[in-house]
C-alpha cells in the first residue's frame, strides 16, 4: 500500500511554512506547533487518512512527528497506506 508520509509531510506544510520536516524530528519539541495542533493531526488521521484514532492513542508521541503517525496509521487496513 502507499506510504502515507508524504501526504502527512504535505498536511504539515500547510501549518509549517519555510522549513522542510524531517521524517523523524519532533514539531511540537522543535517549537514548530503548539500542543492544540495535535487535535488538527488527530482530524487529518481521521479524516484524509482513514484511520480511526482510539482513545489510547490520543498520546503526543503518536503525532509528534511524520514516522509517528505513519506508524501510528501502519498495520490498520481501514487507514490509507496502513
Amino acid at each position: 500500500m502507499d506510504d502515507v508520509r508524504p501526504r502527512v509531510r504535505d498536511f504539515l506544510a500547510q501549518y509549517i511554512q519555510g522549513w522542510e520536516i524531517a521524517d523523524d524530528e519532533d514539531i511540537f519539541a522543535a517549537g514548530h506547533v503548539n500542543s492544540l495542533f495535535v487535535m488538527q493531526l488527530v482530524l487529518f488521521v481521521e479524516n484524509e487518512l482513514g484511520c480511526e484514532v482510539r482513545d489510547e492513542d490520543l498520546v503526543l508521541a503518536n503525532f509528534s512527528s511524520v514516522n509517528a503517525i505513519a506508524a501510528l496509521t501502519a498495520g490498520r487496513p481501514e487507514a490509507v497506506g496502513g
